[in-house]
């Protein structure tokens, strides 16, 4: 097995171990939420020809002008080049006929036995082609996020498919015969903190959770979900990588199986164990079929630092979503560990991260009111740190 390593080298061997799936192409409706795969690029210009920016009068040469037709938006264009003196009533939105000078509003024009004055500007009221968007030119980079507004903006120039970065599926198994997980917990239970916090952490950090599944105590039952078959995703996902995450197994107490089950599936154990306060018993390993698999502690708030370490780190190299870097000074009591690293939930403030307390490795209630875990290195003496952004609320 290997010895616990240091969080800073945790985080990026986590990184290294995820293996990017190809890119793939999906409609319109399922790229919401992914980053883009390739820059999206205007295949049409926005807007396609000239068109009226008012309804009124698309008007030639000097005036008054003879109206000769009527365009209406979604209709077909006037069919011949407008002369001087002459006029079309034109809708917003209409294409706009050649050799019109610019379009008078209505409320600015007379038009009496079918002729029309008013005063005209030259190139007024005309959107001309590519105006806003001209055709072939790139409008997100590589690794945008698809919004909705994305979405819009996409089909608005010509696209019905997206290439975008594979959202890796996350199967969760829940451990422990004395884990519950709804109601008041009797004598000896305790409700399950962590299932709940994981499927938005891993939205947030770019994957999707596709099942969570709770096991009793035991390493036949662990075993089985572990090797169970592979469900396959549909379309042009079904070659992605998969995600394990083991809730409260991954100590080295008579109840945690985590290791010896996968010793006997001759995995692959790439962490084991972390110098960080909370959560040093995480684990990392790779099954024979490519999955990985992260152990998390049982306790909440441990959970959550090794989530932070390794799993996010993962989703994150998977999807291609960058991590916010922020770095602080901390304005408070901060009681560095000697050894390990240690993640102290703060709030920022003028003066620096304030420590909000409540930190301890079971329970959540610091995490829950900071906006940041601060990362204080062992034998810290007072310099700026990292800060870790914490998943938002919707």
């Amino acid at each position: 097995m290997v010895e616990a390593i240091s969080w800073p080298a945790a985080r990026a061997l986590a990184a290294g171990a995820a293996c990017p799936a190809k890119p793939g192409t999906v409609p319109l409706r399922d790229a919401l939420g992914r980053r883009l795969a390739g820059p999206l690029s205007a295949l049409v210009a926005v807007p396609g020809t000239d068109v009226s920016a008012m309804d009124g009068y698309a008007v030639a040469g000097p005036g008054p002008w003879r109206v000769v037709a009527r365009v209406l938006a979604g209709g077909a264009a006037h069919d011949r080049p407008l002369r001087a003196g002459e006029a079309v009533e034109i809708a917003t939105g209409a294409p706009v006929p050649a050799g019109a000078d610019s379009v008078l509003p209505y409320e600015r024009a007379d038009a009496t036995g079918g002729r029309v004055r008013g005063p005209a500007e030259e190139g007024r009221h005309i959107r001309r082609r590519g105006e806003d968007v001209p055709e072939g030119v790139v409008v997100l980079p590589e690794g945008a996020v698809v919004t909705p507004v994305a979405l819009g903006l996409a089909a608005a120039l010509g696209h019905d498919e997206l290439p975008v970065r594979h959202r890796p599926r996350v199967a969760v198994l829940v451990t422990g015969d004395e884990v519950v997980d709804h109601g008041l917990p009797g004598p000896g239970r305790v409700r399950d903190a962590i299932g709940p916090f994981l499927p938005g952490l891993v939205e947030w950090a770019g994957g999707r959770v596709t099942s969570v599944d709770r096991l009793p105590d035991g390493a036949g039952p662990l075993r089985a979900a572990l090797t169970e078959g592979r469900r396959e995703a549909a379309g042009a996902w079904h070659h992605a990588p998969e995600i394990v995450v083991v809730c409260g197994a991954s100590s080295k107490g008579p109840a945690d199986h985590l290791r010896a089950v996968l010793d006997g599936l001759a995995a692959d154990v790439l962490v084991d164990g972390v110098a960080v306060r909370p959560g040093h018993p995480q684990l990392l390993a790779r099954l024979r079929d490519g999955r990985l698999v992260v152990g998390l502690p049982g306790n909440p708030f441990a959970a959550l630092a090794a989530s932070l370490t390794l799993l996010a780190p993962i989703l994150r190299e998977l999807t291609g979503t960058p991590a916010a870097v922020e770095t602080s000074a901390l304005h408070g009591v901060v009681h560095p560990h000697p050894r390990d690293t240690r993640l102290v939930p703060v709030l920022g403030s003028e003066r620096g991260a304030i420590p909000v307390g409540h930190d301890r490795p079971g329970s959540l209630w610091g995490a829950a009111l900071a906006e940041a875990l601060a990362v204080v290195p062992p034998g810290w003496s007072g310099e700026r740190v990292e800060l870790i952004e914490l998943p938002p609320g919707v």
